[in-house]
């Protein structure tokens, strides 16, 4: 997981204050560097911005027309409500992109003010988004392995709560942004960018802090629990008769657990290079500082495209959401039929009797994207 330092342009703080550190090393060509950024960031920030927010939008408009439909708030379970929060993590972090893909572009045009907030929000939903895959691990856990289907797993105040927390911990974490996060020029670039600027006597202290935070609580620790929830899943599954629900079921968290590892291991791994560096355990050298930093800008950006692989899981492996916005969409359909229909019939002076409404659909106390009743 990415830390909560600089993101779309840590690597670059962590090279230009790793040389002002080192007196005795003469600083590295950052040319090609740059010019490698300046080609792929904007592009990839931008498509991953227009995918994240049409996909997780939509998602958006299942839920709500999903509770609709039912008028109930306790229909919906744990995993659904973690599913909501995830969707709007997913966004708020979307929202970020086009200003670091503008910073690359021409450079940082707007005040600090809104540097440290882009930077703030940036940090609280990347961590805000493992957290809550890690809670659809353990709720699945809980309903599988030891078969809880009380009500207080579809206590939607119990869930909010927890959500809650999550939020409040995770602005903690973007805290840091905030007080450090700042908006000025760098060496061999010329252009103002916006950065995480620590004191350089307390740079290293501070910079290895982060990363080790990041790995443990926003990567390491999340991956154990997703792991440990869902081996024992399957194994469960494996030695009981399991029911068509179940196996969808797994199959979906399965699935966003494998696309997290594939989306944010790579990014660790380089960070985990970078702080070994750091520590001077390996050697630094101006090619070896060129592939940490081309290597950290291409897998955090794999790392930010999770957020619109995320709508893609549901719609391909939600049974229920696949159904939900199918309705969804038929209906409007239908609506822009009976509008023209309607008009026609006004123009022709006949009166039309009025239909039920398509748009509602059974109640169901189960979750729609994972758990198909």
């Amino acid at each position: 997981m990415a830390t909560p330092a600089d993101y779309s342009s840590q690597y670059v703080s962590d090279y230009m204050d790793y040389n002002e550190t080192d007196e005795n090393s003469s600083p590295c060509d950052l040319a090609e560097t740059w010019r490698f950024i300046r080609l792929f960031a904007p592009t990839a920030y931008i498509m991953i911005f227009i995918l994240a927010v049409l996909g997780n939008v939509l998602v958006l408009f299942v839920i709500r027309r999903y509770r609709q439909s039912h008028h109930n708030p306790c229909a919906f379970s744990l995993t659904d409500t973690f599913l909501l929060h995830l969707a709007i993590s997913d966004l708020l972090l979307a929202l970020t992109l086009p200003f670091f893909a503008g910073q690359w572009i021409s450079e940082w045009v707007f005040t600090t003010g809104v540097c440290k907030v882009a930077g703030a929000l940036f940090s609280l939903n990347v961590y805000c988004g493992v957290l809550f895959l890690a809670c659809i691990s353990f709720d699945r856990y809980l309903a599988i392995v030891h078969a809880i289907h009380t009500s207080w797993r579809h206590n939607t105040c119990l869930a909010q709560l927890a959500c809650a927390l999550i939020w409040i911990c995770c602005i903690g974490l973007a805290a840091i942004d905030i007080h450090f996060r700042t908006v000025m020029v760098l060496p061999g670039y010329d252009k103002r960018v916006c950065i995480l600027n620590f004191k350089s006597e307390s740079f290293i202290q501070w910079q290895l802090s982060l990363q080790l935070v990041s790995l443990l609580l926003g990567f390491g620790l999340p991956l154990l629990v997703m792991l440990y929830c869902y081996l024992r899943i399957f194994h469960t599954l494996c030695h009981t008769s399991t029911r068509r629900q179940k196996r969808r079921s797994l199959r979906l968290i399965v699935c966003l657990v494998a696309v997290f590892v594939f989306c944010w291991a790579p990014y660790n791994i380089f960070k985990m290079v970078d702080s070994l560096m750091i520590l001077e355990i390996v050697s630094s050298s101006c090619k070896l500082q060129y592939m940490l930093d081309i290597g950290i800008m291409v897998t955090e950006t794999l790392g930010l495209a999770h957020s619109a692989l995320n709508p893609l899981l549901y719609g391909f492996v939600g049974v229920k959401f696949r159904r939900e916005l199918f309705q969804m969409f038929k209906t409007a359909l239908r609506s822009a039929k009976c509008l023209g229909m309607t008009k026609w019939v006004q123009d022709q002076g006949i009166s039309r009797r009025p239909t039920g409404s398509f748009s509602s659909v059974e109640s169901e106390n189960t979750s729609y994207f994972s758990v198909v009743a």
